[in-house]
């Protein structure tokens, strides 16, 4: 019952980090150098790091953090509250 549990959580982060790559991908202008690093802690918060070029990190930011917010916003969608998902930009 845990390991299916876990191939679930699994799976499931997996897939924000395929939706994040695929969504910051097409924004900037050096793909190749996207990266999306997943950390996960002890008290079970999943954080996403989006590393980019730093001349692609004003458009995935977006003016006044339009871009960003809405990358969260779609994050929060689909997580619908099961787990505790930040997801942060740098380059």
């Amino acid at each position: 019952m845990i390991n299916a549990a876990n191939n679930r959580d699994n799976t499931f982060l997996m897939s924000i980090n395929d939706l994040l790559t695929t969504i910051v991908k097409t924004i900037v202008n050096k793909p190749d150098i996207v990266r999306i690093e997943q950390e996960s802690t002890v008290d079970n918060r999943h954080l996403f790091a989006i590393k980019v070029d730093e001349k692609d990190l004003g458009k995935v930011i977006g003016k006044n953090g339009q871009t960003i917010k809405s990358i969260r916003g779609l994050v929060n969608a689909i997580n619908t509250g099961l787990y505790d998902i930040a997801v942060d930009v740098s380059s």
